[in-house]
């Protein structure tokens, strides 16, 4: 999974942020916190996605046999296993 770049979080969170206010959907006293605390949370999201990918592949690498990348059961394998990953860090 590729990280984010700055500019990219930074396009999202104006994009995320234009979208709440030319909808109407709400209002910012402070536009400069609103556009910090936005970035932090797409940040802290991705990063906990980019943690749940790389427990994941790991899970994958230690099995008992070798499951090529890429292959029909790696694909079926990851996404069980990010599933129940996301499902224990829910709690």
């Amino acid at each position: 999974m590729s990280r984010l770049s700055e500019d990219r979080i930074s396009h999202l969170a104006h994009v995320i942020l234009d979208g709440l206010w030319k909808n109407d959907l709400a209002d910012f006293p402070n536009e400069g916190r609103a556009l910090a605390e936005t970035k932090r949370v797409i940040r802290e999201f991705f990063g906990g996605e980019e943690r749940l990918d790389e427990t994941v592949r790991k899970k994958i690498e230690s099995l008992s046999r070798r499951v090529p990348p890429g292959s029909r059961e790696w694909d079926v394998l990851y996404r069980k296993y990010f599933e129940e990953e996301s499902r224990k860090h829910k709690t």
